[in-house]
């Protein structure tokens, strides 16, 4: 059966979307599935790396992307009880892009949908849920998927790219679930919003003291608040008033006081299953997965956007080739992009496992006593940075531009 798109991405966030917008500047048919109607939601991280802003620039996008409403950071602040510690120093990036912007992901996400747009061979689904996979000849050709008024399509394509997340469904209809290796990870996620007060720190605030700690996420007019909790609390935590939130979060951050009444119960409050996972083998015959569908990643640091992006631009260099020719990508080819892709991988998510380790605090029966000793002591890696501070450089590298540079297809550049 003759394709009616060449590669179906599955999942439009960043990587599914950057992918789909590489490829189809190749000259690739390419159909992005996105099961919601719109790109807002609050948990999506925020970050863009330096590698994505250079990435940026090389499509042509770079100006466009200047004018979304974003901060710029050179550092990354982490306030304990004991002092305020700089990790990392993205000031010690090559310039022009030796800093982290800060920008709603969603109007990222319009940005590319918007240049995808102008591509002739390029088509974004809104509101279509995949529901099945087919197979032809030994291999997955196509997806079945419902649109907006429950009507059930069939798309035949020569390449389906999972981009749809850590829960993924084409992985687990690809029967892939099974290579996953769980690394657990020691803390939860609570989300809610809080209103941002004119004379309020701009930007990024991070704060742990014993046993708890909140990351705040600066959006204009509100802070998105990421709110620490032990895995597998959430439900006991319910058990309570929701003030027990609003107790700890001013006892963490005294100037957030007078705005907590807007937190007016747990129906405010989302959650977030935190994970750190990989697959060991990320593809089957006719499916390939990619990012979070690939390797979920801790909040920390926001590395899991970055690591996603660049599997997007590695996939598309490799397999815009075979694709634009009208080739089924062979599995020796699916296997080399998992290849390209697999140290960067497991050496970002060693390293949030240390981090888990020895700088996330521990929960503990009497943390919220203990919220503002002076006895949560810096991790040892930090006590150094802020001794020495040329050591924030490697990891400002690592945060920023990631283990290997991933270079886009030829074809796909572009001039503003």
């Amino acid at each position: 059966m003759t394709p009616e798109t060449d590669c179906c991405v599955v999942g439009g966030g960043p990587a599914g979307l950057f992918l789909g917008l590489l490829l189809a500047r190749c000259g690739v048919r390419v159909t992005v599935l996105e099961k919601h109607g719109d790109f807002l939601r609050d948990f999506r991280g925020d970050t863009v790396h330096a590698s994505t802003l250079r990435l940026l620039d090389e499509l042509g996008l770079g100006e466009r992307f200047q004018k979304i409403p974003h901060q710029r950071l050179d550092r990354v602040r982490v306030q304990l009880d004991g002092g305020t510690f700089v990790m990392p120093d993205f000031t010690r990036l090559p310039p022009p892009y030796s800093y982290l912007a800060m920008a709603p992901q969603w109007d990222l996400l319009n940005l590319l949908a918007e240049a995808g747009a102008a591509e002739p061979t390029f088509r974004l689904v809104m509101r279509a849920s995949v529901t099945g996979l087919w197979e032809d000849g030994g291999r997955v050709a196509g997806v079945e998927y419902t649109d907006a008024d429950g009507q059930t399509h069939r798309l035949a394509a020569a390449l389906t790219v999972a981009c749809d997340g850590r829960s993924s469904t084409v992985r687990r209809l690809a029967g892939l679930d099974g290579f996953r290796q769980n690394f657990g990870a020691p803390e939860d996620t609570l989300w809610f919003r809080l209103p941002r007060f004119p004379d309020d720190p701009t930007g990024l605030v991070i704060r742990f003291s014993n046993g708890r700690g909140m990351v705040l996420v600066d959006r204009g007019d509100y802070w998105q608040v990421a709110y620490l909790i032990q895995k597998g609390s959430y439900e006991r935590l319910r058990t309570q008033d929701v003030d027990v939130v609003r107790r700890t979060a001013v006892a963490l951050l005294p100037w957030l006081a007078g705005r907590m009444g807007e937190l007016a119960s747990w129906d405010d409050v989302r959650v977030l299953d935190v994970r750190i996972d990989r697959l060991r083998r990320w593809y089957t015959p006719g499916v390939l997965c990619i990012g979070d569908a690939a390797h979920a990643m801790s909040p920390i640091a926001g590395v899991g956007i970055n690591l996603a992006v660049q599997d997007a631009v590695a996939t598309a260099r490799m397999l815009s080739g075979p694709l634009a020719a009208g080739r089924v990508p062979t599995v020796r080819q699916l296997a080399a992009v998992q290849r390209r892709r697999w140290w960067p991988t497991v050496v970002v998510q060693g390293l949030q496992r240390v981090i888990q380790r020895d700088v996330y605090p521990a929960d503990t029966p009497d943390a919220e006593q203990n919220i503002g000793r002076t006895n949560a002591r810096p991790a040892p890696p930090m006590r150094l940075m802020q001794r020495f501070p040329a050591l924030g450089g490697p990891p400002a590298r690592l945060v920023g531009l990631g283990l290997v540079r991933e270079r886009p297809p030829q074809s796909a550049l572009r001039t503003p």
